[in-house]
């Protein structure tokens, strides 16, 4: 990458300075106008240094680690913080995270107290998700990892929280469970709700719970986006879905719409040409496909339905592995796109 484009994503994440440190440095805190953490890969401590803001002695971003004097920019955060050794990588993962949902700052009453908002808002999912922290190296990792999804570079939009409220539905005492908790954005990025998947802790399941999955905030039209979508996207209903095409497809932008219904009124980008709808093998799957279809075909988009052997595309994946999940695939794309998303997968 040319050194003024690496120099541009520096300062592109500069201006999101906090944000990068809590999603990346998420052992750290606020102090003042610094961001203070251990080190560069996260380490719980106080050495490190992270400016938040601009200053005499530099722009946002910029750190300092006061043990090993260490210092440099949020891309060598973001290098550190996730094992990353290709730049490329590095970069791509920075612009992915620059088209993610920014979390507002909570608003406050004059005496300094967090307002309350209506519980399952809109703002209540935004600081759900605020409160969470990275996936990478949690019991969410792990359970995802155990359903054959091993392809998480780029689920900036997926936190973890260790205790996330559950309610029962018979009323029932509060409980609370560990729990994946997904961003839904609207096609400007801005985070309009949020979706759980409580966990067991242990880590191989989801809770024991009636309902371990539930949405709030507004959702329709929205969806949990996996990259950045260009001409060509794909988009299905359940987030685990999603996210095993995306272990065949890395490079496709995806979204998640979370449900049969959803996913037949999800929202088009501007730049879409080409749509894959991403079928589940029920009845509402294919009112889903056809409806969804059918509008991007209206719209000028063109519409291809992926199908799975079994009842959805993690079904397949666990069952028949990666490789036979990339044969399949590679079939039903369009000729150009096997070469542009399959390439590196091969």
């Amino acid at each position: 990458m040319p050194r003024r484009d690496a120099a541009d994503l520096a300062h592109r994440l500069g201006a999101h300075a906090e944000a990068v440190c809590r999603h990346y440095l998420s052992n750290g805190r606020r102090s003042g106008n610094y961001w203070q953490v251990g080190d560069v890969r996260n380490a719980p401590g106080r050495s490190m240094f992270v400016r938040l803001r601009h200053s005499p002695k530099g722009p946002p971003g910029k750190w300092t680690d006061a043990a090993t004097g260490e210092h440099g920019d949020l891309l060598d955060v973001i290098r550190e913080s996730m094992g990353l050794v290709d730049f490329k990588q590095v970069a791509d993962e920075a612009r992915a995270f620059l088209a993610l949902p920014r979390a507002e700052p909570e608003p406050r009453s004059a005496h300094g107290k967090v307002t309350p908002v209506p519980a399952g808002s809109p703002e209540a999912s935004r600081r759900l998700f605020a409160m969470s922290q990275s996936i990478h190296g949690t019991l969410a990792e792990r359970y995802l990892c155990g359903r054959g999804i091993t392809t998480l570079h780029g689920t900036g939009s997926l936190r973890f929280h260790p205790r996330c409220y559950y309610r029962p539905e018979d009323h029932g005492p509060t409980e609370t469970w560990p729990a994946i908790i997904a961003a839904v954005t609207d096609l400007r990025g801005q985070q309009t709700g949020a979706h759980r998947t409580w966990l067991d802790p242990g880590g191989n399941a989801k809770a024991p719970i009636d309902t371990p999955r539930r949405a709030m905030g507004d959702l329709l039209g929205h969806a949990v986006r996996f990259g950045v979508p260009t001409s060509v996207m794909a988009a299905g209903e359940g987030i685990e879905t999603t996210l095993s095409l995306r272990c065949a497809l890395p490079d496709m932008a995806m979204a998640a719409a979370l449900s049969a219904a959803h996913l037949a009124a999800v929202l088009f980008p501007p730049t879409l040409r080409r749509l894959y709808v991403i079928r589940d093998n029920d009845p509402a799957g294919d009112g889903a496909r056809d409806t969804l279809a059918e509008r991007a075909r209206e719209a000028g988009i063109e519409a291809i339905v992926l199908t799975p052997e079994l009842g959805d595309f993690n079904d397949d994946l666990r069952h028949f592995g990666l490789e036979a999940l990339r044969g399949a695939i590679a079939e039903q794309l369009m000729r150009r796109d096997r070469c542009r998303y399959l390439k590196r997968a091969a």
